[in-house]
């Protein structure tokens, strides 16, 4: 038999080469970038396996903590005490900025409706209840409201997106700080729960009189209609990826090199900010027990945070900032694998 042939023979017969398995599990709002990138990643770096579960913020920070997935995924920050039970092991990474948008299904009405802080945090403390209300007339003049019964629809799992959005009800309405306040998990005072922004979405849609809050992503996907918000400037604005980008920059102002990421954007300064934007952050550990993991792990985050912003805008993401990248980074090499740095990396772009 020739040479050849034996050779060919030998490297049929030899395994592929064995994938590097990364799971990781959170946050739905900003699962539709996380699974293109994953899908664009994988095809020029078959040797990682990537899977993120979309299974709520609450859920990530909880599978993350236990150890059961390799990142989490999340829109609300971990609490100090979170991380204290877990050694102070985790780096908050953040990835995109999005909009919460109000997003509603009134037969009949095929205007955008604007929305005043007031009137978010009464249909949601359930003391508006009508379409036709004269709190929501007066700032919609010109349009039409049936006195249709409001049916709220809210999260029902423990949410980054329900953290974001109650961070800004507690700023705006005294009433809600003191009767709700803000977490991942709040105590509604009315309306119906739905699964993720994925189920939300679906029971708004199919819900004459519904109204919610979504990702802008999937309000733009579902073709969902959805508000402009008053800001803090008094100005409606709509959920622009501009004005959600002009929602940072007074947190930027108050950032610097030793940042832990975890701000709040909610309610911002600006005359153009969008008053419901957040960030979204990976939670990634500070110490790895496989080398190989945190090194393909670290790489990929890289990935994302730079050839992957350009993803961002076609999927109703703002991207990040140049400005925070050497920040990144700096976090992203401090990750270690057996007290060995995990990932030393390129310069920062």
């Amino acid at each position: 038999m020739k040479r050849t042939t034996l050779l060919a023979l030998a490297l049929a017969a030899a395994p592929a080469a064995a994938q590097v398995p990364i799971n990781g599990a959170g946050a739905t709002f900003p699962n539709i970038i996380y699974q293109d990138w994953m899908l664009t990643y994988s095809q020029t770096h078959p040797d990682v396996k990537l899977n993120y579960q979309s299974i709520g913020s609450g859920g990530g920070i909880r599978q993350f903590s236990d150890g059961t997935v390799d990142f989490g995924g999340t829109d609300a920050p971990m609490t100090d005490s979170a991380i204290a039970a877990i050694q102070g092991n985790v780096l908050h990474i953040p990835t995109v900025l999005g909009a919460i948008v109000v997003t509603y299904n009134v037969p009949g009405v095929t205007q955008q409706l604007r929305f005043t802080p007031d009137v978010i945090a009464g249909i949601f403390l359930g003391t508006i209840t009508k379409w036709n209300d004269a709190r929501i007339t007066s700032v919609n003049p010109g349009v039409t409201l049936p006195a249709t019964d409001i049916v709220v629809v809210h999260r029902a799992d423990g949410s980054g997106t329900s953290f974001g959005f109650t961070d800004y009800l507690s700023k705006v309405s005294p009433e809600w700080a003191q009767k709700v306040g803000k977490g991942t998990s709040v105590s509604w005072p009315v309306g119906l729960g739905g699964k993720g922004n994925e189920g939300l979405a679906a029971t708004v849609g199919q819900t004459p009189g519904a109204i919610g809050y979504v990702e802008l992503g999937y309000a733009t996907a579902n073709k969902m209609a959805f508000g402009q918000v008053q800001n803090s400037a008094g100005k409606f604005v709509s959920p622009t990826l501009e004005a959600v980008t002009a929602a940072l920059a007074g947190a930027l102002a108050k950032m610097g090199p030793s940042t832990d990421f975890r701000v709040s954007l909610t309610n911002p300064d600006g005359a153009n900010a969008y008053p419901i934007a957040t960030m979204t952050w990976l939670l990634l550990h500070k110490d790895y027990a496989d080398a190989s993991k945190a090194k393909a792990l670290v790489q990929f985050v890289w990935w994302a945070e730079t050839e992957g912003q350009g993803k961002a805008p076609t999927l109703g993401y703002a991207p990040l900032p140049a400005q925070l990248r050497p920040w990144i980074q700096a976090r992203l090499r401090s990750i270690t694998a057996g007290g060995r740095v995990a990932w030393s990396g390129p310069a920062a772009r």
